[in-house]
């Protein structure tokens, strides 16, 4: 069998036993090992040390194999242990087409676990993410439009944090944050500061710092100086999801995003906050109007999300077992929903569970029995509340050419994903959002827009 056979069928293994795949350090080492490579050599190679791959992730890999076929395991046993396991017959059978069968894949109308066999990496964007990340007081922002993956990225992210450098991680998900707590600049700090004691199994001890005579600001700032930081004895990666729903209370984002920026800006002279590496996610769908000098999102590594190409569908139509997917086929769906992860993945899940077929599918996409009715009514909903908004995207749907569009306006309709900049000129992002909004009304299609 070829390497990248026995990488699959041991994820797929893995993830029944353990919920888990194989970690991309874990893969790394698997690949130099299979090429009968040894620590320094594969060390070398990938830029980690050879004690790490030796001492940290062999130990854990060859547990988990062990785990898995029942037998010990060692670095000299390693490959004849497991070309046996997988030239058994019985075990191929299972790994196979049985096993897929009886794998069914879950409705993707949510984050798709970053231990996933449906999860397709960004493996190039990863990498980078990772590496900036092992920088003193890394500052990275993730943004993209609703359903584009950035809540699964980030997880992979931390895992990886967690795996190859070992990190203390922090996630807190901002939509787990009452409503009145994040419209209370202070109650809100406290939120984030008891959130992260607790994640650390650390005494919340906030009573102790908190001192409003000094001001809120300084009072996060302080526990954390002589708190959290002091206490933690690994660099801290502290990331925040959902961050666009602070953006509903500008009063608080004035003062909180500009917070963040000094924590970032602080790491440069101080040692302390060096410790600390922030992940910034946020959905660009919201929108406030800040001054560009108190935004923290014009500081750090930035990172937009991009559409799935045709190597991507590619990839998740074979983990779906659509092998008969053409190729013409596959543009048709990157033409229909611009390359929109989550549309591209329920479009692949329904074609797989034969419900549907590509024909039907388009031809049905903008209607309201089509599988996209509820993503077109969200966007609905958004423009009926914004008629200056839906004048201009109608107008740009209705053009053929690109057009120029006020940037505010063209800001807000791209940070919705509902067009693409061409330097100043505005298109819209994809035949779904165009058919919908200049279909007209006949039978039992409806407008959306």
């Amino acid at each position: 069998m070829k390497f990248d056979e026995i990488q699959e069928i041991l994820n797929r293994q893995l993830l029944k036993l353990e919920n888990r795949s194989l970690n991309d350090t874990e893969q790394l080492l698997l690949r130099g090992l299979w090429q009968k490579k040894n620590y320094q050599e594969i060390a070398q190679e990938n830029g980690y040390s050879s004690g790490y791959l030796a001492n940290v992730v062999a130990p854990g890999l060859y547990d988990r194999v062990s785990q898995l076929i029942g037998e010990p395991i060692n670095k000299k046993n390693f490959l004849s242990r497991l070309q046996s396991h997988f030239t058994n017959s019985t075990s191929l059978q299972y790994c196979g087409q049985e096993y897929l069968q009886n794998e069914r894949p879950e409705y993707p109308d949510a984050p798709v676990p970053y231990n996933s066999y449906y999860y397709l990496k960004r493996t190039k964007l990863e990498a980078k993410i990772i590496e900036e990340i092992g920088q003193s007081g890394a500052l990275v922002r993730i943004k993209a439009p609703k359903k584009w993956g950035k809540t699964s990225l980030l997880l992979t992210i931390l895992e990886a944090c967690q795996q190859q450098f070992g990190y203390q991680i922090i996630s807190l998900d901002l939509q787990k944050a009452d409503q009145d707590i994040i419209a209370n600049f202070n109650k809100f700090l406290r939120w984030i500061c008891r959130n992260c004691a607790r994640q650390l199994n650390l005494e919340a001890k906030l009573d102790d710092y908190w001192d409003e005579d000094i001001g809120i600001k300084m009072s996060w700032t302080i526990y954390f100086e002589e708190y959290i930081l002091r206490e933690i004895k690994q660099p801290l990666v502290l990331a925040l999801d959902e961050v666009h729903r602070v953006f509903e209370h500008p009063k608080v984002a004035e003062d909180f995003l500009p917070l963040i920026r000094a924590c970032y800006e602080e790491s440069k002279r101080s040692p302390l906050w060096q410790k600390l590496r922030l992940i910034i996610v946020q959905s660009t769908e919201s929108y406030v109007s800040l001054r560009l000098e108190q935004s923290p999102f014009n500081v750090g590594l930035p990172i937009e999300l991009q559409g799935f190409g045709q190597e991507q569908v590619a990839e998740l139509a074979k983990k779906y077992q659509l092998n008969e997917l053409a190729t013409n086929e596959i543009q048709q769906l990157i033409d229909l929903v611009g390359g929109h992860p989550a549309l591209i993945h329920l479009a692949i899940y329904h074609l797989s569970q034969e419900q549907i077929t590509m024909p039907d599918l388009i031809k049905s996409a903008t209607t309201s029995t089509g599988i996209y009715s509820s993503h077109l009514q969200l966007h609905w909903v958004t423009l009926q509340k914004q008629p200056e908004l839906a004048g201009i995207f109608q107008k740009i749907c209705q053009g053929n050419q690109p057009m120029i569009v006020d940037p505010i306006i063209a800001y807000k309709l791209n940070s919705m994903g509902l067009i693409k900049l061409r330097e100043k000129q505005a298109i819209v992002s994809c035949q779904l959002y165009q058919k919908s909004f200049i279909s007209q009304k006949t039978g039992s299609e409806k407008i959306y827009f």
